[in-house]
């Protein structure tokens, strides 16, 4: 790269980064512009102290014209075939409301913390309508398999204008109750005869599922879908009842035919109407804003732990006790504990 050149790259960075104030970012969120909205969530995800002020002065302007949309979770096995059907599910919403978000969570490498974010390859159709946004997010090590800034990104998708938010979760097996403290509607998509190995991690996400659908019911899969989703309607009536008064629903559908996709947003559009008229839908969301505090205030907690450099240099010479089993991981962390309280600044 020649000097000219390089002076043109730290220019337009200089420009970039100019351009990113929290004031210029909201307004051309506001104004639709996916480019800024996509740059805003990139800030949102940055480890950047300079950043990490900007995305707040950020959230706090779009907080007021937050909370407008229907957010829905996606999750089910890997296999299950989620991008397939939120390919044909996003075209079925758009046929009845105007904007649509994806935020696609894959999943990162526990080696390399990398991701292959092939979401948006997978989601072709869709991906190419104006009115939808599709921002794939490495999971990290965030359980779930749910992106740290997830929660802040849905507070910008809605001052963007979207009406309708999917959250695509990398799968099951770790904890999905971060995903279903951030929704309205949880939907597991489910395989017929998956085989008895699941079942110990099925019992518990079915619990919290609102709606349940046995995917690609189609060829000489359609009568074990068909079996598979009356075993499923059997079991949840051993359920206990929700406290919303709704009864999960179990539909069969298929992506590649993009047969019955539209029962499942009918089943949802109920779900909406019957926890709005009884008011869940709301208490739901003022209950998830606590639980969105409790959870940041944790993470930083946790940073605050690891910013003190005397607690840190504490912390690794805990960890090595810990390893040599001359004391116990509780007593390490009892102990690192005790020095916190004694440094803190109140």
């Amino acid at each position: 790269m020649n000097d000219k050149r390089l002076e043109e790259w730290f220019s337009s960075r200089k420009k970039m980064r100019e351009d990113r104030t929290a004031q210029k970012l909201f307004d051309a969120i506001r104004l639709g512009d996916p480019t800024a909205l996509s740059g805003a969530i990139t800030l949102l995800e940055s480890t950047r102290e300079e950043d990490q002020e900007t995305a707040k002065d950020l959230i706090r302007l779009c907080l007021p014209f937050s909370g407008n949309s229907l957010r829905i979770g996606i999750t089910g096995v890997p296999g299950v075939g989620k991008s397939s059907f939120i390919e044909q599910f996003g075209q079925t919403i758009l046929t009845h409301r105007q904007k649509v978000a994806v935020l696609a969570i894959d999943p990162s490498s526990e080696r390399t913390g990398g991701s292959i974010l092939g979401d948006k390859t997978r989601m072709e159709t869709l991906s190419q309508n104006k009115n939808v946004f599709i921002r794939p997010s490495a999971a990290g090590s965030t359980l779930g398999g749910v992106a740290r800034k997830t929660r802040e990104t849905i507070i910008l998708c809605e001052a963007a204008g979207f009406e309708v938010l999917l959250i695509e979760t990398v799968g099951v097996g770790q904890s999905e109750i971060m995903v279903h403290s951030m929704v309205d509607f949880f939907l597991l998509l489910l395989l017929a005869g998956a085989g008895d190995e699941l079942q110990g991690i099925k019992r518990g996400i079915m619990e919290m599922a609102d709606g349940l659908a046995v995917t690609k019911a189609d060829g000489d899969n359609v009568n074990k879908a068909k079996l598979a989703s009356r075993e499923l309607k059997n079991a949840i009536h051993l359920f206990p009842p929700t406290s919303n008064g709704w009864i999960p629903e179990v539909k069969t559908c298929s992506s590649m035919e993009n047969r019955d996709i539209d029962t499942i947003w009918e089943m949802i559009e109920r779900f909406e109407r019957h926890t709005k008229l009884n008011g869940s839908f709301d208490s739901k969301r003022k209950h998830q804003d606590l639980n969105w505090m409790q959870e940041t205030l944790k993470d930083l907690l946790i940073q605050g732990l690891w910013s003190k450099e005397k607690i840190r240099a504490y912390i690794e010479a805990q960890e090595l006790e810990v390893e040599n089993g001359t004391i116990s991981a509780f007593e390490a962390a009892e102990e690192i504990y005790r020095l916190y309280r004694k440094n803190v600044d109140y």
